[in-house]
């Protein structure tokens, strides 16, 4: 028979952890049946607000509280899963409130540049309710492996609240600590922490002892700069020369004398203040500070002169012409300037009005030459000589150009652009205009050729580019020109029009608008029933608000009924403009009947529920119907099952069901019918058995059987021994002495009976059936428990008696004991003598072990073991027997043989201590001459003295030979009670022939028979 692993289930489900916020907590359980799968784990929150527990954490045995847990109890859910994907009933355990924790330093740390005389903070993040007033306190150190209270460490500021610390001087070359004591709200403080810097204070950092400027203030001198570096070694230190208005000015840099040392005193420096700066930089990049220094005087200029003059510029007419020159003596003031025309003739006129640096080549310049005269003024008034330039030209006509270019017209949508131009360059010929739109992202479109452009909605948000192309009469084409208009604006938002189309449930309604007034952003939409078409343009006061959307589909509650739609136009900055109000022209007509998501439902034992989505307008008396599945798979319908609800019978088990749903409309319109999904094969309930029963008493020995099950109906009762397939059985034993909380399986007891025994004493046995249908489902264990199983009485079975049926063998009595822990059982031996009725008993012997002597010979051997509880109770004595005691083969074969001579003597010693031998030694030799009619016992003779005879006797009555008990060399000759003596010799074997010789030579007087002596 094969085991059938049992239903996955938990028991002594519990939560191992501190309930205290920020503690790891987890959920554990005894795991049964089979080997464990992929159990599944849920924690649980306590809802104080709403009540019930609210799911926060699955999918893992261990959970953090967090302080969103604090004063709610949280509870552990056990899902047990076998290895197949079976899985059982979950077990719940819950906990007690959570505790908020202590409030506790977490991830401290020093924040800042660990420099002499930065400013540092420290940076904490505490757990274990709200912060407040937490202290700070800071220290220096020799070693990061300083602890509190440590003689190493010395303080240098007070606890305090505030964080942040400046670094004094007494830190460099010490670590920094800080010591954070965690305060919360309600005052109560934590356990301080300690964190150190990762490196020392670092030293000052870099910077000058001098600073200084050598040399003269004047126009075209060198200065130069010197200076003193401490603060490591130097690297690439910064300099840099500036200009100062006065000495309060904060100058202008010089940068062509950037990193340089030495500065030429330029014009530019004239009448200004000259200073230097420098940044010392130490040979690891580190920087120091910076330091200036100033010129006390003012930079004096030379004298004015030009160093070179002339004319830039194409002479061509329009062109504009400039002075280059160089000017040398100080900040040049307002020298003369004055442009001059040289005609064919040679002659030279002064150019009216053309005194500046630059001068527009006009049309009378045509053909002529151009040259400029330039007297230097220093800013003082102070003049130097009169310079004029190489003259340029002749002067050749210009090319079409437009002078200026403006666009006229408000940039508004809807609105209207001109132009205006001034042409250049010869008579005016056809010009060509060019209108663009550009967007924000820089692409042009063009739009128009026209003198004038209408603005769109498309304009909006671009700028309208205008190119004008001059063009002579000649058919020259000058250069374009561009102007660009302001960014196109908005006009005011504007609803043309709404209309809503034919509507019908089910189908989304699309409104068609038409809108005005820059790029429409996200207009509202507000649809409304109404139960009459609109007559005006308000709204009613019955209109039914439905939703907000811009689209709308409309439900079974809008058949029959007038939709109407408030649209307000809003343009995308935001700007509303006014409402407009739509109808649709008809109500809404009803969709086609249909249904969706046909399905089976189970209800009870042996109910279904056939469902079904109903849409297309009211549903009228929809057709139901039912079929069940053959076994070729073809629905056959089942008769009179036309309702919702159908009963399983006993014809529809291992077979499949389907629901047909064919949709009927109110006004008799039939829809498409559906069939729901097959149902799973149909079986009856597995039947819920209350109780197994069991008869016998839990006592050792007993024996317990199964009684059959208890059902709580009839109807369970009749499935049961309809249904039932096979019905196993396993008998447990609990895993310690009165428990009932964990059970071992005791191996091939799975019959309906079990005799109890001797080590399930004090136990609880347990016995679990599982019943397989025919359909081959199992049901859960059925399961009948034994109270503590109490000892029997005592008892020995199967006693015997073990060894071999010689006279020098060992033998042992054994038996099998039950009734409880074995006590002092009491065993005693028993000689069973031919002809007599009663036992004899064996003086002395009452062990499991008995060593078997000359005077068993004969006799049967009998143990009588009496069985006794280790309390004292005793039970039924229980004896068993040997056969015939004979003797040993070899001491058989030499007492024949002796008595077959008929005389025969013997060694042995006696005891001269003895009563009768007083006066003699300590052990003495003896002779013992033995024949057919009598026996004597005499002392050998020797050097002086004659053998003695000392004892002499016949085999007469009340002669016998006796044995001494635990001693296997002495034997006791009694003739009568004057006359008997004690004799030893050296061993078992002579002692046991001696004694039997004699009682062979008086076989006449005792029970020794002569067969006997045969092995």
């Amino acid at each position: 028979m094969s085991l059938i692993t049992a239903a996955p289930s938990v028991i002594d489900v519990h939560v191992i952890g501190p309930l205290v916020e920020g503690a790891t907590i987890k959920g554990t359980g005894r795991y049964f049946g089979g080997r464990e799968g992929k159990s599944m784990f849920k924690w649980f929150r306590e809802d104080k607000q709403l009540g019930g527990f609210k799911l926060v954490s699955e999918g893992a045995a261990e959970y953090c509280l967090s302080n969103d847990d604090v004063g709610s109890r949280i509870m552990f859910t056990y899902i047990p899963r076998n290895i197949e994907g079976f899985q059982g009933d979950p077990a719940s355990i819950t906990t007690n409130k959570i505790m908020i924790a202590p409030p506790k330093v977490m991830q401290l740390k020093i924040l800042g540049d660990i420099r002499e005389g930065n400013v540092v903070s420290v940076s904490a993040t505490i757990v274990g309710g709200a912060e407040e007033a937490s202290r700070v306190q800071w220290f220096k150190a020799h070693s990061r492996e300083a602890i509190l209270d440590d003689t190493s460490m010395e303080a240098i500021s007070s606890s305090k609240i505030m964080k942040e610390f400046h670094i004094p001087v007494g830190a460099v070359g010490y670590y920094l600590a800080v010591k954070f004591t965690p305060g919360r709200i309600d005052g109560e403080c934590g356990e301080p922490a300690l964190v150190f810097s990762e490196q020392v204070v670092e030293m000052l950092p870099p910077s000058l002892t001098y600073l200084s400027l050598n040399g003269k203030a004047k126009e075209g001198e060198i200065l130069t700069a010197s200076y003193g570096y401490i603060g490591g070694h130097e690297g690439t230190s910064e300099y840099n020369w500036y200009l100062h208005e006065d000495e309060h000015d904060s100058g202008c840099l010089i940068t062509s004398a950037t990193g340089l040392l030495q500065y030429e005193v330029s014009a530019y420096a004239v009448n200004k203040f000259i200073s230097f700066r420098c940044t010392p930089v130490r040979k690891d990049s580190i920087a120091g500070e910076s330091r200036s220094t100033m010129m006390q005087e003012r930079v004096q200029a030379g004298f004015p002169k030009l160093t070179s003059l002339q004319i830039s510029g194409n002479p061509i007419e329009g062109a504009v012409l400039h002075v280059d020159r160089q000017y040398f003596g100080g900040i040049e003031g307002t020298s003369k300037i004055q442009w001059i025309l040289r005609k064919e003739n040679n002659l030279h006129y002064e150019i009216p009005n053309a005194n500046f640096s630059s001068y527009r080549v006009r049309k009378d310049d045509v053909s002529h030459t151009i040259c400029v005269t330039y007297e230097p003024v220093r800013e003082d008034g102070v003049k130097g000589a009169v310079v004029t330039s190489q003259a340029i030209g002749p002067i050749l006509p210009g090319l079409p150009a437009c002078e200026s270019l403006k666009i006229i017209g408000e940039p508004v949508e809807g609105g209207l652009l001109r132009y205006e131009s001034v042409y250049t360059g010869g008579e005016i010929g056809a010009c060509k205009i060019e209108w663009y739109r550009r967007s924000s992202s820089g692409k042009d479109d063009w739009l128009s050729s026209s003198d004038y452009l209408d603005l769109t909605s498309k304009d909006v948000g671009c700028t309208i580019l205008l190119v004008f192309t001059p063009v002579r009469k000649d058919g020259i084409i000058g250069a374009p020109y561009e102007a660009l208009s302001d960014v196109i604006k908005n006009a005011d938002p504007v609803g043309l029009s709404a209309t809503i189309p034919d509507c019908c449930e089910g189908v989304e309604v699309v409104p068609k608008t038409s809108y005005y007034g820059g790029t429409e952003g996200c207009s509202e939409f507000r649809w409304f029933r109404l139960h009459e078409p609109l007559d005006e343009l308000n709204l009613p006061e019955d209109a039914v608000p439905l939703s907000e959307n811009s689209t709308y589909t409309p439900s079974i509650d809008d058949v029959g009924m007038y939709m109407a739609l408030r649209w307000t136009p809003i343009r995308s900055d935001g700007r509303i403009g006014k409402p407009i109000i739509a109808c649709s022209d008809d109500p809404v007509a009803p969709a086609y009947p249909r249904v969706t998501n046909v399905k089976i439902k189970r209800i009870g034992a042996q109910k279904l529920l056939g469902q079904g989505d109903y849409s297309g307008g009211s549903e009228g008396k929809s057709m139901l119907s039912w079929f069940r599945e053959s076994i070729d798979g073809t629905p056959v319908l089942i008769e009179g099952a036309i309702s919702e609800v159908y009963t399983i019978i006993e014809e529809d088990y291992m077979h499949k069901l389907v629901f047909e749903y064919t949709p009927v409309r109110e006004d008799g319109v039939v829809g498409e019918r559906v069939l729901s999904a097959k149902s799973e094969v149909i079986l009856p309930e597995i039947p819920r058995p209350l109780q197994l029963l069991i008869s016998g008493d839990a006592v050792e020995g007993e024996l317990l059987t199964s009684a059959g099950v208890l059902f709580d109906n009839e109807a369970d009762h009749l499935t049961w021994e309809k249904y039932k397939k096979d019905v196993r059985y396993q008998w447990l034993r609990s895993s310690s002495p009165g428990s009932s909380e964990a059970f071992v399986i005791l191996p091939l007891q799975r019959s309906t009976s079990y005799k109890i025994r001797s080590e399930d004493v004090g136990y609880v046995l347990r016995c679990e059936c599982i019943v397989t249908d025919i359909f081959n489902r199992s049901m859960n264990p059925v399961i009948a428990v034994t109270p503590p199983v109490l000892p029997g009485i005592p008892k020995i079975d199967k006693v015997e008696i073990e060894g071999r049926g010689y006279h020098t063998n060992l033998y042992a009595v054994r038996g099998i004991y039950s009734g409880g822990k074995e006590g002092k059982s009491m065993i005693q031996w028993f000689r069973a003598v031919a002809g007599r009725p009663d036992l004899v008993p064996i003086i002395g012997e009452i062990g499991r072990m008995y060593e078997a002597n000359v005077d068993d010979i004969g006799s049967r051997l009998v143990a009588v073991y009496t069985p006794v509880r280790e309390d004292g109770i005793g039970g039924t004595p229980v004896s068993a027997s040997t056969e015939l005691i004979a003797v040993e083969p070899e001491v058989a074969k030499e007492v024949k043989q002796k008595l077959e001579l008929g005389a025969v003597k013997f060694e042995a010693l006696r005891d001269r201590e003895q009563p009768t031998m007083k006066g003699l030694g300590s052990l003495e030799r003896r002779i013992l001459d033995v024949n057919k009619k009598r026996f004597k016992v005499v002392k050998p003779g020797s050097k002086t003295s004659f053998p003695n005879t000392e004892m002499r006797g016949t085999y007469a009555a009340p002669f016998r030979v006796d044995i001494i008990p635990n001693d296997q060399h002495r034997f006791k000759i009694f003739v009568d009670s004057e006359n008997e003596v004690d004799l030893m010799v050296q061993t078992r074997h002579i002692r046991d022939v001696i004694v039997l010789v004699l009682r062979g030579f008086a076989n006449r007087f005792h029970t020794l028979q002569t067969t006997l002596l045969k092995p």
